[in-house]
Order: C-alpha cells, then sequence, then structure tokens
C-alpha cells in the first residue's frame, strides 16, 4: 500500500473542506485578528452547552484528559481536538513505518494526505461521540430517544470539524501559529485563572469555601478571627486550589521559559553567498511536547478503559483488577463526583494526587518517576523518525535550500554525519527533560498539570518568537524606506 492509496480515496476527500493558503502572506495586523476570530469562536464553543443532554452526576470518563485535548464537559467542545490529534498521530505512525507514502513536496500529494487526516477526524468523532451517548453520558438513551442521540452525535461532529478548519485556517498562513497549540494553551490558561480567581463556592463538609485560592486567601483573612490558621487553610487547605499550588504553577512557568533557552547553534552557510551564514538551531526541546503528548494519551486511554471495566463488572475479576481498581471521592472541582485509581496498572501510571500520598506508597511513586522518563525519552526518539525530522530528513531539507553546515563538507551525508551528533541526543535528553519537568509540577501541585503547563509556555514562547520576528522585520523594512 502506498500513495495509491490516496489516489483511489481521491473523489472522497475532494469533497471536504479545505482552505487555500493566501497568494502572499498577510500583514501582521490581519493575522492577528484572525487568530482573534479563531480563539473567539472556540472560547464560545467552548460555553455552548450540548442541547437535549441531561447529563448525569457521573464521573468523568476523560478527566484525565481534558487538560490536554482542550475539551470542555457538557459543551460542544466535549471531545476537543481529541479527534484531531489522534487521526494526525495515526496516519503519521502509518507514513513513518512507510505502509502509506506521499511526497510532502509534491502539493496533490500532500493535499490529499491532510484531508486523508480530515476524513479519519471525521470518523473517530462519530465513533468517539457515539460511545459517548450509548454510554449514557447524556442521559439514558431511552429516555433521550434516537432522534435526539443522533442530533447530538452531529452537534459533537460540527464542532469537530469547525475545529479543523480554525486550525487549517492559522497554519494556512491566515492566523498566527497552529490552532490546536493555541486551543490547549488557551484552555490551560483558562483553568489557572479560574482556579485562582473563581468566585464559586463550594461546600467540602467545612461550609462554604470559595473555590479560587486567592479569593479564598482573603476571605479567610477577613472570616476568621484566627488569622494564622486562616493562613494555614488558604496555603494548605486539601481538594480546594490553595496558595501552594499557585505559586509552584508560577515557579514552574519560569523554570520552563528557563529551559526553552537552551540550544545549539550550527551555523550554516548559503550555496551562492559563502558570506551569507544563519544558525540552525537544535534545542534542547528538539520534539517540543509531543512525547508528553503521546505518554498522557496513551495512560488516559489506559485509564478510560480501566474505568469503563470496573465500573460495569465491578471488583469480582481478577483481570479487571490487575487493570485497575477505582473508588468515587465524594468531591470534585466542578462540583460533581469523581473515580480515582486505587490499584492495578492504572494506580501506578497515574500521577499521586498528593505530596502525602507520594511519601505514603514510595513504591508507586518510584515506579511512575521510571515510567515516565523512560517513556518520554523514548518516545520523544521515535518521533523523529516519525515526524521526519532525523539528522538524514533535517539534511535534505537544508541542501534543497541551498545551505550547508560550515563544520561540514558540502554534502547530504557528511552533514547527516554531523547532525547525528546532535538530534539523537537532543531528542532523547530533551524527551527526559520533558518528562522531568512534568513530574515536578505535578508532585509540586501546579495548577493545570505539569503537561498542561509545558504546552501553554510553548505556545506563548512560539508567539513571542514569531512578533519579535515580524516586529524584526516591520522596523529593517522602516529604516530601508527612510534611507530611500
Amino acid at each position: 500500500m502506498s500513495s495509491g492509496l490516496l489516489y483511489i480515496l481521491k473523489p472522497i476527500l475532494q469533497l471536504l473542506p479545505e482552505i487555500d493558503k493566501p497568494a502572499r502572506l498577510p500583514p501582521i495586523k490581519e493575522r492577528i485578528m484572525w487568530t482573534a476570530v479563531a480563539l473567539f469562536i472556540f472560547l464560545v464553543s467552548c460555553q455552548v452547552p450540548v442541547y437535549g443532554a441531561r447529563p448525569a452526576n457521573s464521573s468523568d470518563p476523560f478527566y484525565w484528559m481534558r487538560i490536554v485535548l482542550a475539551s470542555n464537559r457538557g459543551t460542544l467542545m466535549e471531545l476537543g481536538i481529541s479527534p484531531m490529534v489522534t487521526a494526525s498521530l495515526i496516519l503519521e505512525l502509518i507514513a513513518g513505518v512507510g505502509i502509506i507514502t506521499y511526497d510532502a513536496e509534491n502539493k496533490e500529494e500532500r493535499s490529499l494526505f491532510e484531508a486523508l487526516q480530515k476524513l479519519l477526524a471525521i470518523f473517530i468523532t462519530v465513533c468517539e461521540a457515539s460511545a459517548y451517548v450509548s454510554s449514557g453520558m447524556y442521559g439514558e438513551p431511552s429516555r433521550i430517544g434516537f432522534f435526539m442521540c443522533a442530533v447530538i452525535v452531529l452537534q459533537l461532529l460540527f464542532s469537530t470539524i469547525v475545529c479543523m478548519l480554525l486550525d487549517e485556517l492559522l497554519q494556512r498562513g491566515w492566523g498566527i501559529g497552529s490552532g490546536t497549540s493555541l486551543f490547549i494553551a488557551t484552555n490551560v490558561c483558562e483553568t489557572i485563572v479560574w482556579k485562582c480567581f473563581s468566585p464559586s463556592t463550594i461546600n467540602t463538609g467545612r461550609g462554604a469555601e470559595f473555590e479560587g485560592a486567592i479569593i479564598a486567601f482573603f476571605h479567610l483573612l477577613v472570616s476568621r478571627s484566627d488569622k494564622v490558621r486562616a493562613l494555614r487553610e488558604a496555603f494548605y487547605r486539601p481538594q480546594l486550589p490553595n496558595l501552594t499550588n499557585v505559586f509552584a504553577t508560577l515557579v514552574v512557568f519560569v523554570i520552563v521559559v528557563f529551559f526553552q533557552g537552551f540550544r545549539v547553534p550550527l551555523i550554516t552557510k548559503s550555496k551562492f553567498n559563502s558570506m551569507d551564514r544563519q544558525p540552525y538551531l537544535i534545542k534542547l526541546f528538539y520534539t517540543s511536547n509531543m512525547p508528553i503528548i503521546l505518554q498522557t494519551s496513551i495512560v488516559s486511554n489506559i485509564n478510560f478503559v480501566s474505568q469503563v471495566l470496573s465500573r460495569r463488572f465491578g471488583n469480582r475479576n481478577f483481570l479487571i483488577n490487575l487493570l485497575g481498581r477505582w473508588e468515587e471521592r465524594g468531591y470534585h472541582a466542578r462540583g460533581n463526583s469523581q473515580q480515582f485509581p486505587v490499584g492495578g496498572l492504572a494506580y501506578y501510571l497515574t500521577a499521586p494526587s498528593t505530596f502525602y500520598d507520594l511519601l505514603a506508597d514510595p513504591i508507586h511513586a518510584i515506579f511512575y518517576i521510571v515510567f515516565v522518563l523512560a517513556s518520554c525519552a523514548l518516545f520523544s526518539r521515535l518521533w523523529i523518525t516519525i515526524s521526519h525530522t532525523a539528522p538524514r530528513d533535517v539534511a535534505k531539507q537544508l541542501a534543497k535550500q541551498g545551505r550547508w553546515l560550515i563544520q561540514a563538507r558540502e554534502s547530504e551525508e557528511d552533514m547527516a554525519r554531523l547532525l547525528d551528533k546532535y538530534i539523537p541526543v537532543a531528542a532523547s535528553f530533551g524527551g527526559l527533560c520533558v518528562g522531568a519537568l512534568t513530574l515536578f509540577a505535578d508532585f509540586l501541585g501546579a495548577i493545570g498539570s505539569g503537561t498542561g503547563i509545558l504546552l501553554s509556555v510553548t505556545m506563548i514562547n512560539q508567539y513571542f518568537e514569531i512578533l519579535r520576528q515580524e516586529g524584526q522585520e516591520l522596523g529593517y523594512n522602516f529604516l530601508n524606506k527612510k534611507m530611500n
């Protein structure tokens, strides 16, 4: 099976909506405007509830994936970018192992491959939405009726198509960056702001308390006569966000920004002008956040399957208990009860909920640390091959651009050998650092999870670099006009 499959499906793939690239790159103000429009549509979709749903007060099976997949329970963004990310990962993996081949330089083949990603994302959306509805997440299907179940599935399908078009709008050059990264970063920032300043009151058995950590801090100082005890509760209150979580989040943000600056510059020269020299930067986070996204997605799906089986068959089956045992905790930040793993594989693959849990079960902590570090390093090393960013791929790209590394002779083989000393090390060690930062953030209790903070900081840093580059180009053009 090769690129012929793309041409077999060509009549179907051409029916899917597609956004063309602009003839020339729009001005930065126009790109910022379209980015803001895409973000506004996403935020509105995150607040609009699914029509016809009758959600029950039950455990959220996708609780472990919400931050990474930019989803919001009970809204049109119920599935978030999950179908898009899953479809992209599946097809990139299939293409990486050679089951489907396409020439990325061929415009038609690349367009057909992207259309195939959309088609697979639509198929995954229908499957996930149907499973969601049939499992009773929106109420008993017999009570809702077949017609309303179909309407709910169509709503979720429509929101996924809108997400795909918004992501394509930004990536084609009309906006800035990637839509999926923007939506994840927005979801993380919204979570952090909400848990800091939420005015909602929740009764956890000790009376009504504000959910927002900062608002609760001032409320406790004003309402409690014992100020020392009030401060202790504001910093260490259980179950609800506290000031320790807020400070941990700030510390992790600063550390991630610091590590973003680690890079190795390899100087390249132009084939046509030896004086034209530019650096090719090999960053510490060479594969960005992809290893932690893969690791989190795998663990989340294991937890989802384990939780469904445990809820369906209980604790009577040995194999189900081996996969994971779950118990319900009475409090969840959005007001619903939530199931947490207490045994089995799901328990050991999930981060300890609190620092006390970390100390109470050191075997769990050690297993989880080794698993995260090893899996992130492995996924990062594999991803450079799947995503075509291995040394030979980079050497080929530089040669096509007419650029050569000054430390190597003007041949792809010599450049690949030189890059082979840096890229695999950067991928493996960078994946290890991403896993370590995630562990550090989770153990500190940072808001938004370590994965979410890494994703959001990477996206914010990307926007900063783009805007800085645009500012430099505008300043350069302004000076040229003045001199002329």
